[in-house]
Protein backbone atom coordinates (compact mmCIF):
# COMPACT_ATOMS: atom_id res chain seq x y z
CA UNK A 1 0.00 0.00 0.00
CA UNK A 2 2.90 2.35 0.62
CA UNK A 3 3.94 2.85 -3.05
CA UNK A 4 0.60 4.09 -4.31
CA UNK A 5 0.28 6.40 -1.31
CA UNK A 6 3.41 8.18 -2.49
CA UNK A 7 2.18 8.22 -6.11
CA UNK A 8 -1.10 10.09 -5.65
CA UNK A 9 -0.39 13.78 -6.32
CA UNK A 10 -2.34 16.75 -5.03
CA UNK A 11 -5.39 17.00 -7.28
CA UNK A 12 -6.15 20.44 -8.68
CA UNK A 13 -9.60 21.92 -9.15
CA UNK A 14 -10.89 22.36 -12.69
CA UNK A 15 -10.09 26.08 -12.61
CA UNK A 16 -6.56 25.45 -11.36
CA UNK A 17 -6.03 22.93 -14.15
CA UNK A 18 -7.26 25.35 -16.78
CA UNK A 19 -5.32 28.30 -15.38
CA UNK A 20 -2.09 26.34 -15.44
CA UNK A 21 -2.66 25.01 -18.95
CA UNK A 22 -3.70 28.37 -20.42
CA UNK A 23 -0.86 30.19 -18.67
CA UNK A 24 1.69 27.91 -20.25
CA UNK A 25 -0.03 28.03 -23.63
CA UNK A 26 -0.03 31.83 -23.57
CA UNK A 27 3.76 31.75 -23.80
CA UNK A 28 3.74 29.75 -27.00
CA UNK A 29 5.08 31.57 -30.04
CA UNK A 30 6.22 29.77 -33.17
CA UNK A 31 7.82 31.69 -36.04
CA UNK A 32 6.66 31.00 -39.57
CA UNK A 33 7.67 31.87 -43.10
CA UNK A 34 4.91 34.53 -43.28
CA UNK A 35 2.67 36.12 -40.58
CA UNK A 36 -0.26 33.79 -41.36
CA UNK A 37 2.00 30.75 -41.08
CA UNK A 38 3.32 32.04 -37.74
CA UNK A 39 -0.22 32.61 -36.39
CA UNK A 40 -1.33 29.15 -37.48
CA UNK A 41 1.71 27.40 -35.98
CA UNK A 42 1.43 29.39 -32.75
CA UNK A 43 -2.24 28.48 -32.29
CA UNK A 44 -1.49 24.85 -33.03
CA UNK A 45 1.17 24.98 -30.31
CA UNK A 46 -1.34 26.58 -27.89
CA UNK A 47 -3.98 23.91 -28.54
CA UNK A 48 -1.40 21.14 -28.18
CA UNK A 49 0.01 22.68 -25.02
CA UNK A 50 -3.39 23.02 -23.37
CA UNK A 51 -4.59 19.60 -24.48
CA UNK A 52 -1.42 17.65 -23.73
CA UNK A 53 -0.90 19.15 -20.27
CA UNK A 54 -4.49 18.72 -19.15
CA UNK A 55 -5.03 15.22 -20.53
CA UNK A 56 -1.72 13.99 -19.11
CA UNK A 57 -2.56 15.44 -15.70
CA UNK A 58 -6.06 13.92 -15.60
CA UNK A 59 -4.82 10.47 -16.59
CA UNK A 60 -2.02 10.76 -14.04
CA UNK A 61 -4.65 11.30 -11.35
CA UNK A 62 -6.63 8.24 -12.39
CA UNK A 63 -3.60 5.95 -12.70
CA UNK A 64 -2.16 7.07 -9.37
CA UNK A 65 -5.05 5.53 -7.44
CA UNK A 66 -4.63 1.82 -6.71
CA UNK A 67 -6.67 -0.60 -8.76
CA UNK A 68 -9.58 -2.00 -6.78
CA UNK A 69 -9.39 -5.61 -7.92
CA UNK A 70 -11.86 -8.21 -6.76
CA UNK A 71 -8.98 -10.41 -5.67
CA UNK A 72 -7.95 -7.82 -3.08
CA UNK A 73 -11.06 -7.97 -0.93
CA UNK A 74 -9.35 -6.32 2.03
CA UNK A 75 -8.34 -3.18 0.18
CA UNK A 76 -11.62 -2.91 -1.71
CA UNK A 77 -13.57 -3.14 1.53
CA UNK A 78 -11.24 -0.67 3.19
CA UNK A 79 -11.71 1.90 0.42
CA UNK A 80 -15.45 1.35 0.64
CA UNK A 81 -15.38 2.08 4.38
CA UNK A 82 -13.21 5.17 4.10
CA UNK A 83 -14.49 6.96 0.98
CA UNK A 84 -17.09 4.78 -0.73
CA UNK A 85 -15.84 2.43 -3.43
CA UNK A 86 -18.64 3.11 -5.93
CA UNK A 87 -18.32 6.87 -5.48
CA UNK A 88 -14.57 6.74 -6.07
CA UNK A 89 -14.97 4.57 -9.18
CA UNK A 90 -17.58 7.00 -10.56
CA UNK A 91 -15.32 10.00 -9.92
CA UNK A 92 -12.33 8.35 -11.60
CA UNK A 93 -14.52 7.23 -14.50
CA UNK A 94 -15.73 10.81 -14.99
CA UNK A 95 -12.15 12.10 -14.94
CA UNK A 96 -11.20 9.47 -17.54
CA UNK A 97 -14.15 10.54 -19.68
CA UNK A 98 -13.02 14.16 -19.49
CA UNK A 99 -9.48 13.22 -20.53
CA UNK A 100 -10.79 11.30 -23.54
CA UNK A 101 -13.21 14.09 -24.51
CA UNK A 102 -10.48 16.72 -24.14
CA UNK A 103 -8.14 14.67 -26.29
CA UNK A 104 -10.86 14.36 -28.95
CA UNK A 105 -11.42 18.13 -28.94
CA UNK A 106 -7.69 18.70 -29.22
CA UNK A 107 -7.44 16.53 -32.34
CA UNK A 108 -10.59 17.98 -33.88
CA UNK A 109 -9.58 21.62 -33.47
CA UNK A 110 -6.02 20.99 -34.56
CA UNK A 111 -7.47 19.76 -37.83
CA UNK A 112 -9.70 22.87 -38.10
CA UNK A 113 -6.81 25.24 -37.48
CA UNK A 114 -4.66 23.49 -40.04
CA UNK A 115 -7.44 23.82 -42.61
CA UNK A 116 -8.29 27.46 -41.70
CA UNK A 117 -7.98 29.74 -44.75
CA UNK A 118 -7.09 32.97 -42.91
CA UNK A 119 -6.03 34.53 -39.62
CA UNK A 120 -9.58 35.45 -38.56
CA UNK A 121 -10.72 31.84 -38.95
CA UNK A 122 -7.72 30.59 -36.96
CA UNK A 123 -8.59 32.99 -34.12
CA UNK A 124 -12.27 32.01 -34.21
CA UNK A 125 -11.53 28.27 -34.19
CA UNK A 126 -9.00 28.64 -31.37
CA UNK A 127 -11.49 30.62 -29.23
CA UNK A 128 -14.09 27.95 -29.87
CA UNK A 129 -11.64 25.29 -28.73
CA UNK A 130 -10.90 27.24 -25.54
CA UNK A 131 -14.60 27.44 -24.73
CA UNK A 132 -15.51 23.84 -25.40
CA UNK A 133 -12.36 22.51 -23.75
CA UNK A 134 -12.98 24.61 -20.62
CA UNK A 135 -16.60 23.44 -20.50
CA UNK A 136 -15.54 19.77 -20.45
CA UNK A 137 -13.02 20.28 -17.65
CA UNK A 138 -15.47 22.30 -15.55
CA UNK A 139 -18.00 19.47 -15.79
CA UNK A 140 -15.78 17.28 -13.61
CA UNK A 141 -15.22 19.84 -10.84
CA UNK A 142 -17.10 17.76 -8.26
CA UNK A 143 -15.25 14.62 -9.35
CA UNK A 144 -11.87 16.29 -8.93
CA UNK A 145 -12.88 17.57 -5.49
CA UNK A 146 -14.05 14.09 -4.50
CA UNK A 147 -10.82 12.52 -5.76
CA UNK A 148 -8.81 15.01 -3.69
CA UNK A 149 -10.90 14.21 -0.63
CA UNK A 150 -10.39 10.48 -1.26
CA UNK A 151 -6.65 11.02 -1.73
CA UNK A 152 -6.38 12.83 1.61
CA UNK A 153 -8.37 10.13 3.42
CA UNK A 154 -6.50 7.17 1.90
CA UNK A 155 -3.08 8.68 2.52
CA UNK A 156 -3.94 8.79 6.24
CA UNK A 157 -4.33 5.01 6.39
CA UNK A 158 -1.49 3.08 8.01
CA UNK A 159 0.45 0.93 5.60
CA UNK A 160 -1.00 -2.57 5.80
CA UNK A 161 0.18 -5.23 3.37
CA UNK A 162 -2.59 -7.77 2.66
CA UNK A 163 0.07 -10.21 1.45
CA UNK A 164 1.65 -10.50 4.92
CA UNK A 165 -0.03 -12.87 7.43
CA UNK A 166 -1.73 -10.73 10.04
CA UNK A 167 -2.34 -11.13 13.76
CA UNK A 168 -5.31 -9.13 15.02
CA UNK A 169 -5.41 -8.23 18.71
CA UNK A 170 -8.90 -8.04 20.23
CA UNK A 171 -10.42 -7.47 23.65
CA UNK A 172 -12.00 -4.77 25.80
CA UNK A 173 -10.25 -1.43 26.39
CA UNK A 174 -7.51 -1.38 29.02
CA UNK A 175 -6.90 -5.15 28.97
CA UNK A 176 -3.40 -4.56 27.57
CA UNK A 177 -3.87 -4.94 23.80
CA UNK A 178 -1.69 -2.00 22.81
CA UNK A 179 0.98 -3.01 25.33
CA UNK A 180 0.98 -6.54 23.91
CA UNK A 181 1.25 -5.19 20.36
CA UNK A 182 4.28 -3.17 21.38
CA UNK A 183 5.77 -6.09 23.32
CA UNK A 184 5.70 -8.61 20.46
CA UNK A 185 6.58 -6.15 17.67
CA UNK A 186 10.25 -5.76 16.80
CA UNK A 187 9.94 -1.99 16.72
CA UNK A 188 7.53 0.54 18.16
CA UNK A 189 4.37 0.08 16.09
CA UNK A 190 3.22 2.87 13.81
CA UNK A 191 0.09 4.55 15.10
CA UNK A 192 -2.23 6.22 12.61
CA UNK A 193 -5.84 7.38 12.64
CA UNK A 194 -8.56 5.31 11.04
CA UNK A 195 -11.82 7.06 10.14
CA UNK A 196 -13.87 4.31 11.77
CA UNK A 197 -12.06 3.99 15.11
CA UNK A 198 -12.11 6.21 18.16
CA UNK A 199 -8.32 6.09 18.52
CA UNK A 200 -5.29 5.43 16.36
CA UNK A 201 -4.81 1.96 14.96
CA UNK A 202 -1.47 0.32 15.74
CA UNK A 203 0.41 -1.70 13.13
CA UNK A 204 3.59 -3.52 14.15
CA UNK A 205 5.63 -6.40 12.79
CA UNK A 206 6.60 -9.67 14.45
CA UNK A 207 9.59 -11.53 13.00
CA UNK A 208 10.00 -15.21 13.78
CA UNK A 209 12.83 -16.91 11.89
CA UNK A 210 12.35 -16.22 8.20
CA UNK A 211 8.73 -15.18 8.61
CA UNK A 212 7.33 -11.69 9.15
CA UNK A 213 3.83 -11.08 10.46
CA UNK A 214 1.76 -7.94 10.86
CA UNK A 215 0.31 -7.22 14.28
CA UNK A 216 -2.79 -5.02 14.23
CA UNK A 217 -4.50 -3.53 17.27
CA UNK A 218 -7.77 -1.76 16.48
CA UNK A 219 -8.96 0.38 19.41
CA UNK A 220 -12.59 1.39 19.10
CA UNK A 221 -13.41 -1.40 16.67
CA UNK A 222 -13.11 -4.82 18.31
CA UNK A 223 -13.69 -3.67 21.87
CA UNK A 224 -17.46 -3.90 22.16
CA UNK A 225 -20.14 -6.38 21.27
CA UNK A 226 -21.60 -6.82 17.80
CA UNK A 227 -24.97 -5.20 18.48
CA UNK A 228 -23.29 -2.02 19.78
CA UNK A 229 -21.41 -1.32 16.55
CA UNK A 230 -22.67 0.99 13.85
CA UNK A 231 -22.85 0.20 10.13
CA UNK A 232 -19.47 1.73 9.31
CA UNK A 233 -17.75 -0.24 12.08
CA UNK A 234 -19.37 -3.47 10.91
CA UNK A 235 -18.13 -2.79 7.39
CA UNK A 236 -14.65 -2.08 8.74
CA UNK A 237 -14.72 -5.42 10.54
CA UNK A 238 -15.62 -7.03 7.24
CA UNK A 239 -12.52 -5.47 5.70
CA UNK A 240 -10.40 -6.69 8.60
CA UNK A 241 -11.83 -10.18 8.20
CA UNK A 242 -10.10 -10.52 4.82
CA UNK A 243 -6.80 -9.55 6.43
CA UNK A 244 -6.77 -11.58 9.65
CA UNK A 245 -4.95 -14.92 9.73
CA UNK A 246 -5.26 -15.30 13.48
CA UNK A 247 -6.91 -13.38 16.33
CA UNK A 248 -5.37 -13.08 19.78
CA UNK A 249 -8.13 -12.29 22.25
CA UNK A 250 -6.86 -10.69 25.45
CA UNK A 251 -8.67 -11.14 28.77
CA UNK A 252 -8.08 -9.23 31.98
CA UNK A 253 -9.11 -11.61 34.78
CA UNK A 254 -8.18 -8.96 37.36
CA UNK A 255 -11.06 -6.88 35.96
CA UNK A 256 -9.01 -3.74 36.61
CA UNK A 257 -9.88 -2.83 33.01
CA UNK A 258 -13.36 -2.02 34.27
CA UNK A 259 -15.15 -4.97 32.66
CA UNK A 260 -16.23 -8.19 34.31
CA UNK A 261 -15.10 -11.55 32.99
CA UNK A 262 -18.70 -12.29 32.03
CA UNK A 263 -18.73 -9.24 29.76
CA UNK A 264 -15.31 -10.14 28.35
CA UNK A 265 -16.55 -13.66 27.59
CA UNK A 266 -19.57 -12.15 25.84
CA UNK A 267 -17.29 -9.94 23.75
CA UNK A 268 -15.25 -12.99 22.76
CA UNK A 269 -18.40 -14.67 21.46
CA UNK A 270 -19.30 -11.51 19.53
CA UNK A 271 -15.85 -11.24 17.91
CA UNK A 272 -15.95 -14.93 17.00
CA UNK A 273 -19.24 -14.28 15.23
CA UNK A 274 -17.55 -11.48 13.27
CA UNK A 275 -14.62 -13.67 12.18
CA UNK A 276 -15.94 -17.14 11.36
CA UNK A 277 -13.32 -19.69 10.38
CA UNK A 278 -10.35 -17.68 11.68
CA UNK A 279 -8.18 -19.30 14.40
CA UNK A 280 -8.35 -17.73 17.87
CA UNK A 281 -5.80 -17.75 20.67
CA UNK A 282 -7.17 -16.69 24.05
CA UNK A 283 -4.80 -15.36 26.72
CA UNK A 284 -5.21 -13.88 30.18
CA UNK A 285 -3.12 -10.77 30.69
CA UNK A 286 -1.83 -9.03 33.84
CA UNK A 287 -0.29 -12.15 35.32
CA UNK A 288 1.96 -9.82 37.33
CA UNK A 289 -1.02 -8.76 39.43
CA UNK A 290 -2.04 -10.70 42.53
CA UNK A 291 -5.34 -11.79 41.00
CA UNK A 292 -3.51 -14.38 38.90
CA UNK A 293 -5.91 -15.95 36.42
CA UNK A 294 -8.80 -18.33 35.93
CA UNK A 295 -6.60 -21.30 34.96
CA UNK A 296 -8.58 -21.75 31.75
CA UNK A 297 -6.09 -20.04 29.43
CA UNK A 298 -2.37 -19.24 29.09
CA UNK A 299 -1.31 -16.43 31.44
CA UNK A 300 0.86 -13.55 30.24
CA UNK A 301 1.99 -10.15 31.37
CA UNK A 302 2.33 -7.64 28.54
CA UNK A 303 3.82 -5.32 31.14
CA UNK A 304 6.71 -7.55 32.33
CA UNK A 305 6.95 -9.92 29.36
CA UNK A 306 6.00 -13.00 31.40
CA UNK A 307 4.60 -15.73 29.13
CA UNK A 308 4.95 -13.58 25.99
CA UNK A 309 7.66 -15.77 24.44
CA UNK A 310 5.42 -18.80 24.86
CA UNK A 311 2.55 -16.87 23.29
CA UNK A 312 4.71 -15.98 20.27
CA UNK A 313 5.60 -19.67 19.87
CA UNK A 314 1.91 -20.58 20.01
CA UNK A 315 1.10 -17.90 17.41
CA UNK A 316 3.87 -19.18 15.13
CA UNK A 317 2.70 -22.80 15.52
CA UNK A 318 -0.89 -21.82 14.72
CA UNK A 319 0.15 -19.83 11.65
CA UNK A 320 2.43 -22.66 10.50
CA UNK A 321 -0.46 -25.10 10.77
CA UNK A 322 -2.61 -22.71 8.76
CA UNK A 323 0.11 -22.43 6.07
CA UNK A 324 0.34 -26.21 5.79
CA UNK A 325 -3.44 -26.48 5.59
CA UNK A 326 -3.55 -23.95 2.74
CA UNK A 327 -0.79 -25.89 0.91
CA UNK A 328 -2.78 -29.11 1.25
CA UNK A 329 -5.76 -27.36 -0.32
CA UNK A 330 -3.78 -26.37 -3.43
CA UNK A 331 -4.49 -28.47 -6.53
CA UNK A 332 -1.91 -31.21 -7.02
Amino acid sequence: MTDWKRRIPTIMTSQELLDRAFARASKAEVPGSVPFDSVKKTNIAKINGIGDMTVTTLLKYVRAFPRMEKEDEFFSQLVDVVVGLDDLKKALSSITWAAEKASHLQRMYLHKVKKAPNIDTVAKVTREFYGRFSSVIKQIEKDLLFAQKARDALKQLPSIDPEIPTIVIAGYPNVGKSQLTERISTAKPAVAPYPFTTKGIQVGHLRVGWHTYQVVDTPGLLDRELEQRNAIELQAILALKYLAHIIVFVFDPSETCGYTMDRQEALLRSVRDSFPGIPFIEVENKADLEWGGTGKRPRISASTGEGVDELVKLIEATLKAERLERMDELPQ
